[in-house]
């Protein structure tokens, strides 16, 4: 064996020596940053609920399709809708605040009504939406705050038929002169039998009529007669200047709303004297109480001669009660007082219950009181007897008509209209 191929072994030491030390390690790569996360997003912010806020556009559509005729709009309250004369919480509007109250009075008045009602405490006004409907609007303060009433008017004008009205009233508005009075309480309906009577005569007759209103409610375009309205406010600025200049105007007929004084009365009966028709309001619920209630505004010793006066030139009284109908409408019933005659004699002496007799009787006339008219919507079955006597001014006589008619009064309280049958003895 060849002694040069054997290495001597070397001592521990010795390899430790020339064994070649290690690299080094390599430095370690720092690791990327772990990706941020996706920060969340920032808390919502918690807005304040706000309390919706309702138009007067849309109150008086949702009114319109209530088939409502009032709004009641008051600062603290939820407004309310008057429907079929009865008050009701609109639920879909929020309860009026004073913020509220002045949006809605900036939504519907001028800067210039604005003043006045901030200075006067009350406005009279009216709101007209094209193609819609017409709104009476009165605004006035409370103790609550401020305050606002919305009469619906629709811009189509009812006729004498189609509120099925007595005939007669077809032949009191044409006639030539004199003084028409049609009377009832706030809500009975006096406007709206006015405009039907004159939109008979506008069909009729080629007249001059000339209306003083405040405000104006139907709009009358002209037909056969030349129809001018004027508003109080608006077309003249005092009702008493425009009263005064009606008869430099030539008109035929005179529409001046409510008979409120004795310069208005004085006014209208010398415009029925001198050959000119007027027509005037009150708020009597009887016929007869309406001529007792222009002679109480004057003193006694002035009644008799202005008993004469207005006993010569009128034509009819018309007093106007509503009541519910059984189908969830108005019915208006009627006290009519014609003055032929015997009813101009029996009023010249003041003799009031011989007046109210033949009123009772001379139905030829179209003369009626108010029960003959509650009988008959009783037997047509459009009212229930409760809402008759209700309505009645004597339901004792009611109750003796419809007996003595062949009405079974007694098995009649529980009738709801011509839906049930109505029990009538031979």
């Amino acid at each position: 064996m060849n002694p040069l191929n054997n290495r001597t072994p070397l001592r521990p030491e010795a390899q430790a020596r020339r064994t070649p030390p290690p690299p080094p390690p390599l430095a370690a790569t720092p690791a990327p940053p772990p990706a941020p996360a996706p920060s969340a997003p920032p808390p919502a912010q918690q807005r304040p609920v706000e309390t919706p806020v309702s138009t007067i556009e849309q109150m008086v559509r949702d009114a319109h399709s209530a088939s409502a005729s009032d709004i009641h709009i008051r600062v603290g309250q939820v407004p309310r809708f008057r429907i079929r004369g009865v008050m009701q919480v609109a639920t879909t509007h929020p309860k009026v605040t004073p913020e509220i109250f002045e949006q809605y009075l900036a939504e519907i008045l001028t800067p210039e009504q604005r003043k006045q009602f901030a200075t006067t405490k009350e406005l009279d006004s009216a709101i007209f939406y094209p193609g819609f409907v017409r709104c009476r609007l009165n605004c006035f303060d409370s103790l609550s705050g401020g305050a606002m009433v919305l009469r619906l008017i629709s811009l189509e004008i009812p006729t004498i038929d189609s509120l099925r009205l007595p005939e007669v009233f077809k032949s009191i508005i044409l006639r030539s002169q004199g003084l028409i009075l049609v009377t009832g309480p706030t809500g009975s309906g006096k406007s709206t039998t006015v405009a039907a009577m004159i939109d008979h005569l506008n069909q009729m007759e080629q007249k001059h009529v000339v209306t003083i209103e405040d405000p104006i409610e139907f709009i009358h375009p002209s037909k056969k007669c030349l129809v001018s309205q004027r508003e109080v406010g608006l077309h003249t600025h005092e009702f008493q200047q425009a009263l005064r200049a009606v008869l430099r105007e030539d008109p035929d007929v005179i529409l001046i709303g409510e008979m409120r004084d004795r310069v208005t009365i004085n006014t209208a009966l010398q415009a029925a004297q001198t050959g000119h028709l007027v027509l005037g309001t009150l708020h009597t619920r009887s016929a007869i109480n309406a001529i007792n209630r222009l002679l109480n505004l004057y003193p006694p010793e002035e009644q008799q001669a202005m008993r004469i006066q207005i006993c010569d030139t009128l034509v009819a009284v018309i007093a106007q009660l509503l009541l519910p109908t059984v189908d969830n409408r108005r019915v208006a019933v009627h006290d009519i007082l014609v003055n032929t005659p015997a009813m101009h004699d029996y009023l010249m002496k003041g003799a009031d219950d011989e007046a109210f007799r033949l009123m009772e009787h001379d139905t030829y006339e179209g003369m009626q009181i108010i029960n003959q008219g509650l009988y008959k919507l009783v037997l047509e079955g459009r009212v229930t007897i409760e809402e008759a006597a209700k309505t009645s001014p004597e339901a004792s006589d009611l109750d003796r008509r419809l007996r003595t008619g062949g009405y079974d009064v007694g098995d009649a309280r529980g009738f709801e209209g011509s839906k049930k049958e109505r029990i009538v003895r031979a």
